[in-house]
């Protein structure tokens, strides 16, 4: 078997997305197939071949035209430019089968190019597009684009339960979809004992440490983590929170720990290589994942919190869709109601009040990732 992946961002950008394929590509070679793996114009590389962690990826350049400020025009460049570089690649590699990942603008250029190549398409869907466009001009066209490519692939993937009933509400038989879940990989992330000399470089002697891992979008809710941390300041002081990170909302919450004088109360460590995560999460006594309720969160399931069971961490999340798929309220976990800063500092003190129920929901949630999601079973 011979696939060519076609990608939206791979190597060496850190994201779930692409822990997710390089997982994904290890466990194909794992089967003896060959694979060749194709990143998009949204790479923004400037050389056509990469070689990252013994990976090879060939890249899509793209240099906009003058037209590109119109409206949904940069948008069909690349994916013009996508199909092109699909057709080069497959020249010369004679793929089986063309296996595009979210979001629709890799589906789409996979499907011209499968139908002329005469190539079967499958269709990993990771999220959907239209969800980034929600309450603007472009959400109907998103949508009835993500809908056209969702009937006419060959097969979907997709990550969770929820995706696939989306999935299957917009017309597409059920026995077409495969869902592939997040998973980790069980070796990699192992209980870890606390990095002293990080700890203290972090300033957090002495602390109970409440910890988020991941990029700070908006929608990760962690301004619902800072005001419960307000409201926990006066009678749990030795209380901390470790962000583990970065991302577009980042201002904006160091802004918010000074509004609410928990400046000292705050660390903000930074974004950490992929192979460091073990020794941060080494630091953290409670992990948080406070997502807002929205679409995109309660279809969609995340990596972190996996990622934490496989560490042996007790964790408290919010009981949005995409977490209640992953986290067992009081067998793996703590689930609180979301959107509620009063119930996010209700739920942390509860869980510190029960620091003897700990064990057994840290063995619960690593027995899980060890049954069910580790990246050799999906």
């Amino acid at each position: 078997m011979r696939i060519l992946h076609v990608l939206d961002h791979s190597l060496p950008l850190h994201s779930g997305y692409s822990f997710r394929t390089v997982a994904i590509l290890r466990e194909q070679r794992r089967l003896g197939w060959q694979t060749r793996q194709l990143t998009t114009p949204r790479q923004r590389a400037s050389q056509k071949v990469e070689e990252i962690d013994g990976w090879r990826f060939d890249r899509t350049v793209l240099r906009p035209s003058p037209w590109s400020r119109i409206p949904g025009l940069l948008h069909f460049e690349e994916m013009a430019a996508t199909a092109r570089r699909i057709r080069e690649v497959a020249a010369d590699f004679s793929p089986d089968i063309i296996h595009a990942h979210s979001p629709v603008l890799n589906a789409l250029p996979a499907l011209w190019t499968g139908r002329r190549l005469g190539l079967p398409v499958v269709y990993e869907v990771r999220a959907l597009w239209e969800d980034a466009a929600e309450g603007s001009p472009r959400y109907a066209a998103s949508r009835a684009l993500e809908t056209f490519a969702l009937r006419h692939a060959d097969r979907i993937t997709t990550i969770c339960s929820g995706l696939r009933d989306e999935i299957v509400a917009r017309g597409v038989a059920l026995d077409r979809i495969t869902v592939i879940p997040n998973a980790v990989d069980v070796n990699e992330f192992r209980p870890s004992a606390v990095d002293r000399e990080l700890h203290g470089a972090l300033r957090l002697d002495g602390a109970t440490v409440v910890g988020f891992a991941g990029s700070f979008y908006a929608y990760e809710g962690l301004d619902l983590l800072i005001e419960a941390l307000a409201r926990l300041a006066s009678d749990r002081p030795e209380l901390r929170v470790l962000l583990i990170g970065g991302g577009p909302q980042e201002a904006n919450l160091k802004a918010l720990v000074h509004a609410r004088n928990v400046t000292d109360r705050v660390v903000f460590c930074g974004r950490v290589p992929h192979a460091d995560m073990p020794r941060y999460y080494g630091l953290v006594d409670l992990l948080c994942y406070p997502r807002r309720r929205i679409r995109l969160t309660e279809l969609v399931t995340p990596l972190k919190p996996l990622e934490a069971m496989a560490q042996q961490k007790t964790l408290i999340a919010s009981d949005i869709g995409g977490h209640r798929e992953l986290v067992r309220d009081g067998e793996t976990g703590f689930l609180f109601p979301a959107d509620d800063a009063a119930a996010l500092a209700e739920a942390i003190r509860s869980a510190l009040a029960r620091r003897d129920e700990w064990p057994r929901l840290q063995a619960n949630g690593r027995r899980f990732v060890e049954s069910e999601r580790n990246w050799v079973r999906s």
